[in-house]
């Protein structure tokens, strides 16, 4: 039985191996493995590509997330708005600076990102900043966001680790806020050798003492004027993006391509299929469907060959590392983590392979009465 993987990493290396080979012998020659000018060029680039004036690598996505909060300077005794429904990375990196994750609703509708309608009611005197995620690649609805940040004084930190390159109103994620947290984990659009992150922004003040704040709070050697952090991306990794964001524009085309197919394939069974708005150019990081059958779902389609994945299962407020606010009321939340399945995509997926996979699922869930 041929098996229909839910993302294929090593085509990725190999449509590039050439170029990538290059590189990385490039930045193994050099002798140069911290920081330096292999790292500069991707940053410049990368910011570039965002429309932002600054780029800052990091170690990795919940880095950048917990450095912008630093460098925002929330901590103990702050309040930070995020979603009920998202990675807990988005969470983690509130409570790493001392600071409350304050959880809010996606609305019902299949855009699955953090409700604007439900913030405001949301906000006290000690919420500093609001963290809309760009879940699933799909933007969230930043203009209201962004009124609401203005009337109250507080910071918008965009999430973007699932959306590089997506656009919302015409504009690239990553210049929607007031700074913005990429991952570059393998499996991301645009996915590194490894972990990765990087964080965006137009504030010069912030992106300064960010390159500080990642540099054990240095920015002369052995000066040391803040208690910072070691979370630098490595020359090496910026390489290889460099390699790769050079084909994220075509690669995030065949991603869109592929889920307009699922989109007709799957139009008219009884699966809840993702939302599709005008100003909202999704990525397609993951394309989620979901059910009430979903567990079944998974269980058939995996006798079928074909894999798929749940993203995600338990809320962040069910987890034991938030048994504290385990008894709070969110039930949108915790209907998609039992309804939410990843069907597979991804840049090296044929479109055969998603006739496979919406040919079974038809077959499985059937089509809608109405």
């Amino acid at each position: 039985m041929e098996k229909i993987p839910f993302l294929e990493l090593t085509q990725t290396y190999q449509e590039l191996q050439a170029e990538i080979d290059v590189v990385v012998q490039r930045v193994m020659n050099s002798g140069w493995y911290i920081q330096g000018e292999e790292l500069e060029y991707f940053e410049s680039e990368f910011a570039e590509y965002c429309d932002s004036k600054y780029c800052v690598g990091t170690a990795n996505g919940l880095d950048a997330l917990h450095l912008i909060l630093r460098g925002y300077g929330i901590g103990p005794g702050d309040e930070v708005i995020v979603p009920s429904h998202t990675f807990i990375a988005t969470w983690l990196a509130v409570t790493l600076v001392g600071a409350k994750p304050v959880p809010v609703e996606p609305p019902d509708d299949a855009t699955y990102t953090i409700s604007p309608e439900l913030i405001e009611s949301a906000i006290t005197p000690k919420t500093k900043a609001i963290i809309p995620v760009h879940l699933y690649g799909r933007p969230a609805n930043m203009a209201p966001i962004m009124l609401i940040a203005a009337k109250y004084g507080i910071k918008v930190i965009e999430d973007a680790a699932q959306a590089h390159g997506a656009r919302y109103q015409g504009r690239r994620v990553g210049n929607l806020g007031d700074a913005a947290a990429f991952s570059f984990y393998p499996g991301k659009n645009l996915g590194a050798f490894g972990d990765g992150g990087a964080i965006t922004t137009n504030d010069s003040e912030l992106a300064t003492k960010l390159r500080s704040l990642r540099n054990y709070g240095s920015s002369t050697k052995y000066v040391h004027d803040m208690i910072g952090l070691n979370s630098r991306l490595d020359p090496l990794q910026a390489a290889i993006l460099r390699v790769k964001l050079r084909c994220l524009n075509e690669w995030n085309a065949r991603r869109v391509t592929l889920a307009e197919s699922y989109q007709k394939l799957l139009a008219g069974t009884k699966l809840v299929l993702p939302a599709v708005s005008a100003g909202f150019d999704s990525v397609y990081h993951l394309f989620v469907v979901c059910t009430p059958h979903r567990d079944s779902l998974q269980t058939e389609l995996k006798n079928a060959g074909i894999e798929t994945l749940i993203h995600y299962p338990i809320p962040p407020h069910k987890q034991i590392a938030y048994a504290s606010m385990q008894s709070l009321a969110l039930p949108v939340a915790e209907g998609l983590s039992r309804e939410v399945l990843s069907l597979p995509i991804g840049p090296h997926l044929s479109r055969e392979d998603v006739e496979k996979t919406a040919h079974h699922i038809t077959q499985i869930v059937g089509l809608s009465e109405q």
